[in-house]
């Protein structure tokens, strides 16, 4: 018996905001809590996002695009290149729970970006202290995005991994 798997599609732009942007018409549950609750007036998908982020963790408009900018660098990365162990430190790692604890949007961004299949976070308690961080930024640049040297070199030697043992996750 053959079997084959069939790759994630590349997608064709590397901007954040526009690939984020570009599942909102795949966002099936929770609608009303997504694009109507108050606070999602005028906000684009990715927009929405931000100000969560804001609300649960940054101050500041500009640190919290950065932050989100890298946690769907990497999980499209994640998702496009199964075949690595990638992990990401704390200050990317508020993005990355931002996106996966909005499920509506998460499914949905799995749904593009991982020909829809569900992508797990798994993590483990112990953070590693390898480099895994800085291995995670380089293999980001060459997947075609701009990683943010600042906030991946922050916690550089010391990542919160996700269990690579688990099928299809990150």
């Amino acid at each position: 018996m053959t079997v084959t798997f069939e790759r994630p599609s590349t997608t064709m732009t590397r901007d954040p905001r526009s690939l984020f942007n570009a599942v909102r018409p795949h966002v099936r549950d929770c609608t009303y809590n997504v694009f109507e609750s108050p606070g999602s007036d005028g906000a684009d998908l990715y927009g929405r996002e931000i100000r969560l982020i804001m609300r649960d963790n940054v101050t500041v408009q500009n640190m919290a695009e950065r932050i989100l900018d890298n946690a769907v660098a990497y999980l499209i990365t994640a998702m496009e290149r199964p075949d690595l162990h990638l992990g990401v430190g704390r200050i990317v790692d508020i993005g990355v729970h931002q996106i996966i604890l909005d499920t509506p949007v998460y499914f949905a961004f799995c749904h593009v970006y991982n020909s829809g299949r569900y992508k797990h976070h798994a993590p483990l308690i112990q953070r590693r202290n390898d480099g895994l961080c800085l291995r995670t930024a380089d293999v980001i640049r060459a997947n075609g995005f701009a990683a943010d040297e600042e906030l991946w070199s922050v916690d550089g030697a010391e990542c919160s991994p996700c269990d690579d043992k688990v099928p299809d996750s990150h």
